[in-house]
């Protein structure tokens, strides 16, 4: 697959995915957290705030993988 046409392909699915996860992280912690202390609520969006780096992370290193 060509550089340009791989990036693209990336640049769409990973837009989607952050997309994607905001809402359902914001929906499992509004589920989930709405009557937690207001310190699980931080240690929750924090973790939730940091996860989606690592499939991020994979969905840029195959965009810029060499063949």
């Amino acid at each position: 697959m060509a550089s340009p046409v791989r990036r693209f392909i990336g640049m769409i699915f990973l837009v989607t995915f952050v997309v994607v996860y905001v809402f359902v992280a914001m929906v499992i912690g509004d589920l989930t957290m709405a009557d937690k202390h207001w310190s699980l609520k931080l240690i929750f969006f924090a973790i939730a705030g940091l996860i989606w780096v690592i499939p991020a992370g994979m969905i840029i290193s195959w965009t810029y993988k060499k063949r």
